[in-house]
This record gives structure tokens, C-alpha cells and sequence, in this order.
């Protein structure tokens, strides 16, 4: 049978990896798809650089667009990255010459993936897309595929393995943000600079996606509620552990009354739960389904040997003749996603203020609480320091997020509260 010929635009850690597995694994992938799968053609834009793989009998192209257009060229596989620009138009150019597409791209998906799948639906192309999301685990095809018998309540999960890292040193060294912030920059897990990754906004790309799949919607991007982890701080962790939780970002789709939750942010989740002990730079993916119930997976989420996995499974379907709608359905038939606002959250809430240790601080508090009917599960302070600024932890119960955020900004208004106050939201009901 005649080769499946793959055009790889982007040669990074990703592309690169890709190479040396469609190498590597060349007689295995052959029987596995009943065809040969050959690198055709390659671009990026230094030729010269050593990536660890022999591209000297591949098709070289300075411009990935020209590659997309080569009639030679099967499959475009797209890992250039970013959500406009070359890998939009790659993406485009290949989908317009017929050809199949396969992307790691969450951020262009995210923002562009509708489109983009209409016109691959109207070409009669394949959108691929699995290593865009916690990369080797197959959280698409889990979703869009295994559990397609379910209707979906929610899909929660850590969707950013540096993120996990940076929470999980905090809790077990005790530093702060910033030390171990630099830590992972040392160590490769996060970029020089890490505002995708620590400010939520690479998670919320992913859940994005996610959300699409498992509801059937068509997402803005920009009605996503997105908060990163740059104001938890080891205090926090240390309190959370004596409470009996740990801090994950955790991205959020869960349908709601007229809606759906979709956000990120730090949640404080029960330590007994399986998705609390997932730690260091491994990603989680847990959806509840009507009939299977609550279904996690656990691994590695990014690096080039993982994500590689991901793109190449996309490349074997696609060689095995199979063909998928990129969300699941038509992508004419995505409905708008009604998206709920945060004030809408009801739920439980851990609140960290710095107080003047003086008596009558307790009342005033309660007081503005008992105002906005927010009933107060619990008290933590530990030991005293008269006339000194000293933590005081509040554990509320059930209360929405509009009441908790009158309470703080009244809190906050305090002649003895000397910090703006912190909030993390409670998450118990994850596996």
C-alpha cells in the first residue's frame, strides 16, 4: 500500500520528538495502520540547528506554508505554535489543499477551533488535535470517543504541569512562589517567561477544548473566569495541610443551573481525593458521565517524548482511514456556550486575612458576614501577639461568590485588617 506522507511544520522539541518516533517505531506504526508512514517534508526556520534527528533525505521548506501546499504531502502536521500567525496559516493552507491536519496547538484551537473545524468539515478533512490537551494522556479521544455513550455533568482537571509543579515543591519545602518559580525555570518546566503557565491562561486553553467536546458548544474564549497561581502563597499551603486539603489550579466545565462553569483558578480539594495526590508535573483529566460515573486520567502533560505520543496517535488514525469530527459533532452543530458568571459559584470558601491582634476584630468580621448571610464553618488562629498583625483563616459554609465578595471587600475595609484579603474557593466535589 502506498506511504501516508507527513509534512511536519515546526521542528522543536515536539517536531523533532515526532520525527524520531515516526523513525523509531516505523515497522510497528506500518503494521499497526496496514500502510507505510513516511516524513515527507519538514520546515522550520533555522536549517541548521542539530535537533537529534536525520533530516537530510527530507523535503526542506523555509516556508511552512509552501509546505502545506506540497501536492506530495498527505498530512499537515502543524507544531509551530501560537494562535495567529504561521501556524494559523498552515493550518488554513493545508485544510484549502485537501489535505488532513494534525496540531498540538491549544491556544490557536481555543481561539480559532470552530472555524477552523467548520472548514475542514466542508473540505472533508480530519482537525486533529489530541496533543493539545495534557499531552500524552488522551484526554480528547477519552472523551470525545470512549465515553460518547455519556452525557457529561463536568470535566475538572490540572491541566498544567508546571503550574502542579511549582504547588506541589510549595507544599513539600515550605517556599514561596517566586523561589520555586525559579526552581522550574532551572529545571525546564517553566519558559523565561511563564505568564501562559502561571497566570491560568495556557489551562484555560485546554479547558476550552475540553468543555467543546464534552457539551457540545461552541466557547468564547473570553467568557472564561482565569486566575493563576502567582497570590498563593506557603502560608496558604500550610494552612490548607492543616485543614486537611491541598491547592491544585484546577480547570472547571461543570454544567450549572441555565449555564455552564467553566474556570480556573486555585481550589482547595479534600487530601483523600485521588486528583489532591496527583503531583510534580503530571496532568489529571476527570470526567462524570451519566452511565460510566467519574472517570480519571493521570500522566505525563507535557515534554516532547509525550506530546509526541499524542500527535503521532492522531497521524495513526488518520493513516487507519478514521475520521472524527474535531469536537465530536458537526461543527455546525455546536451551540453557543452559555457561560456562567463567577458570582453565579456557590460553594464553600477558605479566607487568609492579616489582622491586627486586638479584641473586637472577631466581632467586626462576623458581623459583616452575618450581613451578607455567609455562615462561618470555622476559625483558625494560632497563638497571639497583641498589637501585632497576625493570620486569621476563616472556613465558610455553602454561600455564593457574590456574597463572599461583598464580605471581602467590606473585610478589607477595616481600619485592623493591614492586607487585602485572601480567597480560595473549596472544590469537594472532585474525585
Amino acid at each position: 500500500m502506498e506511504p501516508l506522507n507527513i509534512g511536519i511544520a515546526g521542528l522543536g522539541t515536539v517536531g523533532a520528538a515526532t520525527v524520531m518516533v515516526l523513525h523509531e517505531h516505523a515497522d510497528l506504526l506500518s503494521s499497526r495502520c496496514g500502510r507505510p508512514i513516511r516524513v515527507a517534508a519538514v520546515s522550520a526556520r533555522n536549517r541548521d540547528r542539530d535537533r537529534g534527528v536525520k533530516l537530510s533525505e527530507i523535503r526542506w521548506y523555509d516556508d511552512p506554508v509552501d509546505l502545506a501546499r506540497d501536492p506530495a504531502v498527505d498530512v499537515v502536521v502543524e507544531l509551530i505554535g501560537g494562535s495567529d500567525g504561521p501556524a494559523r496559516e498552515v493550518v488554513e493552507a493545508a485544510i484549502s489543499a485537501g489535505k488532513h491536519v494534525v496540531t498540538a496547538n491549544k491556544a490557536m484551537m481555543a481561539l480559532h477551533g470552530s472555524a477552523l473545524a467548520r472548514r475542514a468539515d466542508a473540505a472533508g478533512v480530519t482537525l486533529a488535535y489530541e496533543a493539545a490537551v495534557a499531552g500524552g494522556i488522551p484526554a480528547i479521544k477519552g472523551i470525545r470517543e470512549g465515553l460518547a455513550a455519556n452525557v457529561f455533568s463536568s470535566v475538572v482537571g490540572i491541566l498544567n504541569g508546571t503550574s502542579n509543579f511549582i504547588l506541589s515543591e510549595m507544599r513539600e519545602t515550605g517556599r514561596d512562589f517566586g523561589d520555586v518559580l525559579a526552581e522550574a525555570q532551572q529545571l525546564g518546566y517553566a519558559e523565561a517567561d511563564p505568564t501562559f503557565d502561571v497566570e491560568g491562561i495556557d489551562a484555560a486553553h485546554k479547558l476550552a477544548l475540553l468543555a467543546a467536546i464534552a457539551f457540545n458548544v461552541d466557547v468564547d474564549f473570553d467568557s472564561l473566569h482565569i486566575e493563576g497561581i502567582r497570590q498563593v502563597s506557603a502560608l496558604d499551603i500550610a494552612y490548607a495541610d492543616e485543614l486537611g486539603f491541598r491547592i491544585k489550579l484546577l480547570a472547571i466545565a461543570r454544567r450549572g443551573d441555565g449555564g455552564l462553569e467553566l474556570r480556573v483558578a486555585p481550589c482547595m480539594v479534600p487530601q483523600e481525593r485521588p486528583i489532591a495526590k496527583v503531583e510534580g508535573v503530571f496532568n489529571a483529566v476527570q470526567a462524570t458521565g451519566d452511565h460510566v460515573g467519574q472517570v480519571m486520567m493521570v500522566g505525563q502533560g507535557a515534554g516532547g517524548g509525550p506530546t509526541a505520543s499524542a500527535v503521532v496517535a492522531d497521524i495513526v488514525d488518520i493513516a487507519r482511514g478514521l475520521r472524527v469530527p474535531a469536537f465530536g459533532f458537526p461543527a455546525d452543530a455546536l451551540e453557543p456556550a452559555t457561560v456562567l458568571p463567577i458570582s453565579a459559584r456557590r460553594g464553600e470558601y477558605y479566607v487568609r486575612l492579616m489582622v491586627v491582634d486586638r479584641p473586637g476584630v472577631i466581632a467586626d468580621i462576623t458581623a459583616i458576614m452575618r450581613d451578607q448571610s455567609v455562615s462561618v464553618e470555622s476559625f483558625l488562629q494560632r497563638g497571639r501577639s497583641p498589637g501585632d498583625a497576625v493570620p486569621l483563616i476563616i472556613v465558610t459554609h455553602d454561600t455564593t461568590e457574590a456574597a463572599m465578595s461583598r464580605v471581602l471587600a467590606a473585610v478589607g475595609d477595616l481600619d485592623h485588617v493591614v492586607e487585602s484579603p485572601k480567597m480560595i474557593r473549596i472544590e469537594r466535589m472532585v474525585v
